[in-house]
């Protein structure tokens, strides 16, 4: 199919679908964007605008020292929309990026609405149409009918509904003094960090864990919470011991440095093949991230712990990613379907739009039939697509930038000068890429 031939349709007029109608458009090939809007809307959307940021006005650091600081410079390179708007309705904040946001989804609006060869329908999609290259990044409230359409395509159980994210540290930052290898009774091939409490340490948690504040359920989401979905703090507060008997249980567990089995354990559990990152297992939570900051810290071993990614735990509609796309974001039933944003398992909104602006420049090959190669994984960008394929985790859960995902820098750089090393590494790697590409 050549551009001049066809269209790509894009579902979801949110910072994915938006991105990925610019790429495609400056690629000369035709768009047609879907928006439900403002025919139907979702329950966390009330402006009419494309591109709404319905959480937080904030984009994130901006320092190139910081992995969302770096991304904003990946996505400048690559040409992106809203890295245009954001530096055009800025507002002060400090060493973040924060934009006005009515101004900032007008700016993109107004943006789609003149771009070339794109043509914005405001109709909900309620099933993939059956021809064409087809985007699909209606985000994390995807509509139920779409929403069940997919899960007849992938199966209902690698579409997920919650996130029920536990926080992820760096393997660097974790006090190795303290922490031990060890899967319970010594079987296995130890692939579990243990972090032991004796019993003042976990009451202290344990009161703090409570204490702390947390972020409350928006409405939409106070749906009925599986077990397995529930937050930490709700679970200690069931009864001080609970967390004891539940995912801090010590049993089949010995510490190395006392030949006795500690009080509680706290379990991490590598996030990736290289064990640059782990997750804190069973961690999954609503505490204000100042307070995950200040209360984690207390668990033996996390003292000086450098988060990757925080916890959360709210609606968010997401594949498991591994089972169902290749790290060019294609469905795996259909390859000219692909997901963008998200849906793809990419935390946070310069994540989700990095997703779009990769996944239309790659539909642009399609439609022009050449071969396209995804960014390096030395980019920010290139390794959270890396990971949608090559995950090892068995419970998938969204990624936001960090450091580990590209790092380690070599040895023999100086701590201080990795972040610089793995930034000037990471946007190299990426002008050689784009020059490839076009």
């Amino acid at each position: 199919m050549s551009a001049k031939e066809g269209f790509v349709t894009i579902i979801g007029g949110g910072l994915a679908g938006c991105e990925a109608a610019i790429a495609l458009s400056r690629c000369g090939v035709a768009v047609r964007l879907f928006e439900m809007k403002p025919h139907a809307f979702s329950p966390a959307h009330k402006s009419e605008d494309l591109a709404e940021l319905v959480c937080s006005n904030s984009l994130g650091g901006m320092s190139p020292l910081n992995a969302s600081g770096l991304l904003k410079e990946e996505m400048r390179l690559l040409g992106s929309v809203v890295m245009e708007a954001a530096d055009e309705t800025s507002v002060p904040a400090g060493q973040a990026l924060a934009v006005n946001r009515v101004k900032f989804a007008g700016y993109i609006t107004r943006s789609l609405e003149n771009a070339t060869g794109v043509e914005i329908i405001r109709e909900e999609i309620k099933a993939i149409p059956e021809k064409g290259v087809v985007i699909i990044a209606s985000g994390p409230l995807t509509s139920d009918e779409l929403a069940a359409d997919i899960a007849r395509r992938i199966g209902k159980e690698s579409l997920y509904f919650y996130d029920a994210i536990s926080p992820i540290v760096t393997a660097q930052s974790i006090n190795w003094d303290i922490a031990w290898k060890a899967d319970r009774y010594g079987k296995g091939s130890a692939d579990y960090v243990n972090l032991p409490l004796d019993e003042g340490q976990y009451n202290s948690f344990v009161g703090a864990l409570i204490d702390a504040d947390h972020v409350p359920f928006r409405p939409f989401e106070k749906a009925h919470l599986f077990e397995g979905c529930m937050p930490i703090e709700e679970m200690a507060a069931r009864g001080p011991q609970t967390l004891a008997y539940g995912p801090m249980k010590p049993v089949g567990l010995i510490d190395p440095r006392t030949g006795l089995r500690p009080h509680a354990v706290v379990q991490l559990r590598a996030e990736n093949s290289e064990a640059t990152l782990y997750n804190i297992v069973g961690f999954q939570t609503k505490l204000k991230r100042g307070e995950q900051d200040r209360v984690f810290r207390m668990i033996p071993g996390l003292e000086h712990a450098e988060f990757a990614r925080w916890g959360s735990l709210h609606r968010n509609t997401y594949f498991d990613a591994p089972g169902v796309l290749n790290r060019r974001q294609e469905f795996q039933f259909d390859s000219r379907v692909m997901a963008a944003g998200q849906l793809v398992g990419v935390e946070g909104y310069l994540e989700s739009s990095a997703s779009g602006i990769v996944a239309g420049m790659y539909a642009a090959a399609k439609v022009e039939g050449k071969e396209f190669e995804p960014p390096p994984r030395t980019t920010i960008i290139g390794a959270l697509l890396d990971r949608i394929e090559t995950s090892t985790s068995d419970n998938y859960q969204p990624m936001n930038a960090n450091w580990g995902i590209i790092g380690p820098a070599p040895k023999g750089i100086r701590k201080k000068e990795k972040k610089e090393w793995l930034g000037n590494r990471s946007l190299d790697d990426l002008r050689k890429w784009l020059k490839e590409v076009k």
